[in-house]
């Protein structure tokens, strides 16, 4: 309740202060000041203006033992650098390669490890006004520019991957809200391209192009309205997550450009997705200061995690810290009786739903005859936004695999947006605190929240030490009425925030909240430029976020606070001055990076040059 106090509380000495250690279970996590890179004279770097720093790292292979390499650009700058990590001081004045663009600013950039070999890698880096170049850093060579004349898209680059498994073909998002993708063996042409329908879909298109011979762009994807921020392949490359401005997780079936399944934020824009190692979740963060956790297996919404108070800008799961169970099949997220099976059978048509219900049936029989428990796993996954927090989560077995529970209590009927009344045995307050009685309480209008948040206290996360409560809201020493309560009237807290700023209160949030800290977003730097075309837009913009939630709020689509696990951080610490736009899993560390153009890297426990002054069984939660 102390780090939640101090949340609320905002703008003090605490909350304030920069952190360069902190604590979980494994141990203790200390930033390395010797192993911070950044321009070579390490000045702060005048981000107004600027796109998002990005970092991208590369394994050559060189038998040396130190092959990892990276890369990061910081305004029309880009650097790249022999990565020694924990183990040496890094050496800034020795750039492998560092380029200077004029005109144009780098946003991101991929490495192929395919590739990649002691003298050569293939690097593409999309830039602000549409190119794509690949370049060779070792050899310092460009091969080949992409888009050069911006007939395929003028707007910027926002995502590049190269295709899992392809020395030759990649992927490249744009502002515009396309996709397009490359072969490197191909040119792109004098004259714009013309297209020819392939797949259409709900939210989404695909076009080939139509040319005598083979040319750039091979595909176009027309994915959602507004930009398209982020995608990321699946573990097998099988299948494509997209997340849009218009609030949409899209997953694809990449080949046969097939929409597999969808979900809709809580409130704005989506603006950053990643994979489970194992492909069963994919968890999406965005303009609502939540994370969400979504079922690849059922194509539902299983968790949302609350801890940011801004923009969240990159999520990343981490391999190390994971727990997979072995069974081979995969485990099953669906819980609950024969009846919501068949709702799921109903309902799911939209994301191959006959096909979930089946394999959810299947699961759902092999976890009754387990005593109803799923199997053993977790999964550790990060977060970093613009609030300048980086946030760690873990996801445990009472939320994956929850105890079956009561059809009134399990069932959500993706038809219809009514509420109903508290069960009488949390009658008596709501989530204000006030009272009322079982039989006499109405239905507010101020918030969704106040409607809805005592229906049934859903589980919440078991990663701090005062939330270790089974999925029914008690613990073993304490009232279960009493327990109950008081994991509804949190929870409330939570839902009475959000669901106002999504449906009621989005006038007075563009005012200002004190716990959302707009300065650190990219949308309040522009405005300073032009303030009345800003506001103009935003009014636009809020209208139709807020038309949009009321489609899907209630939906499977969309579902509300209550009706998902609410997941608390297991760590949150400022750790920069400026909004973070990196986060990195490595083996034996990770890497965060800001605004200001410093990539900093935080040693795991007992991997640091001072290990032996990292205690190892320090408490959860708290700083050393």
């Amino acid at each position: 309740m102390q780090m939640s106090k101090m949340a609320v509380e905002g703008g003090g000495k605490e909350m304030n202060e920069i952190k360069t250690q902190f604590t979980t279970r494994e141990g203790v996590y200390k930033l390395l000041s010797h192993s911070e890179y950044s321009r070579p004279n390490r000045v702060p770097f005048n981000s107004q203006g600027s796109n998002p720093v990005k970092v991208s790292f590369v394994n050559v292979n060189d038998q040396s033992g130190n092959g990892e390499r990276i890369c990061f650009n910081v305004g029309r700058e880009l650097y790249f650098y022999i990565y020694k990590g924990v183990r040496k001081a890094a050496d800034l004045s020795k750039p492998i390669d560092k380029r200077i663009y004029k005109g144009t600013q780098p946003t991101c950039h991929d490495f192929n490890p395919l590739t990649a070999t002691a003298d050569s890698v293939s690097l593409l880096v999309g830039f602000s006004a549409g190119q794509v170049q690949l370049i060779d850093p070792i050899k310092k060579e460009t091969s080949k520019l992409f888009n050069e004349e911006r007939l395929i898209d003028k707007t910027r680059v926002t995502c590049v991957r190269w295709v899992p498994g392809s020395e030759s073909q990649f992927l490249v998002a744009h502002a515009s809200g396309s996709m397009y993708l490359y072969n490197v063996d191909h040119g792109c042409g004098t004259t714009a391209p013309h297209y020819q329908l392939l797949r259409q879909g709900e939210g989404f298109a695909v076009h080939t192009c139509k040319s005598k011979q083979a040319r750039n762009p091979l595909q176009r994807w027309t994915v959602g309205h507004g930009t398209l921020n982020e995608f990321a392949f699946s573990p097998d490359g099988k299948h494509l997550a997209s997340v849009s401005q218009d609030g949409f997780l899209r997953v694809f079936g990449f080949d046969g450009a097939e929409l597999y399944g969808s979900m809709k934020s809580y409130f704005g824009g989506l603006l950053c997705v990643c994979w489970s190692p194992d492909g069963h979740y994919v968890v999406a963060g965005g303009e609502d200061d939540l994370v969400t956790v979504w079922s690849f297996a059922d194509c539902r919404v299983i968790a949302r995690g609350h801890g940011h108070k801004s923009w969240v800008s990159v999520v990343a799961f981490d391999q190390c810290t994971t727990n997979i169970g072995t069974d081979g099949d995969a485990p099953a997220e669906f819980s609950g009786s024969d009846d919501d099976f068949q709702d799921q059978q109903h309902f799911g048509g939209g994301c191959r739903g006959r096909e979930r219900a089946n394999s959810a049936q299947s699961h759902l029989s092999k976890r009754n005859s387990t005593d109803g428990r799923g199997l053993s796993g977790s999964y550790r996954f990060g977060s970093v936004g613009q609030d300048t927090q980086l946030c760690l989560w873990d996801l445990t077995e009472d939320i994956l695999y929850p105890l079956p529970l009561s059809r009134t209590r399990t069932h959500t009927n993706v038809m219809s947006a009514t509420t109903t009344n508290p069960p009488s045995s949390t009658a008596g307050t709501n989530g204000s605190g006030s009272t009322s009685s079982g039989s006499g309480d109405k239905t507010g209008t101020s918030s969704l929240a106040q409607t809805n948040c005592l229906s049934s206290p859903l589980p919440r996360s078991n990663s701090l030490p005062h939330s270790t409560a089974p999925p029914g809201g008690s613990t073993p020493n304490s009232h279960p009425k009493a327990s109950s309560i008081i994991d509804s009237a949190l929870i409330a807290t939570g839902v009475h925030k959000f669901a106002t700023l999504a449906l009621h209160e989005s006038r007075k949030e563009r005012h200002h909240d004190k716990e959302h800290r707009r300065n650190h977003s990219v949308g309040y730097i522009a405005s300073k430029s032009n303030d009345k075309l800003n506001q103009l837009s935003g009014l636009r913009s809020a209208a139709g976020t807020v038309a949009a939630a009321g489609r899907t709020l209630g939906t499977g689509l969309c579902p509300r606070m209550e009706e998902v696990p609410l997941l608390e951080p297991l760590v949150c610490k400022k750790v920069a001055h400026e909004r973070l736009t990196v986060l990195i899993f490595l083996d034996d560390c990770l890497v965060t990076a800001c605004q200001e153009g410093f990539v900093c890297t935080w040693a795991r426990p007992g991997k640091g040059l001072l290990s032996s002054q990292n205690p190892g069984n320090s408490p959860s939660g708290t700083v050393v």
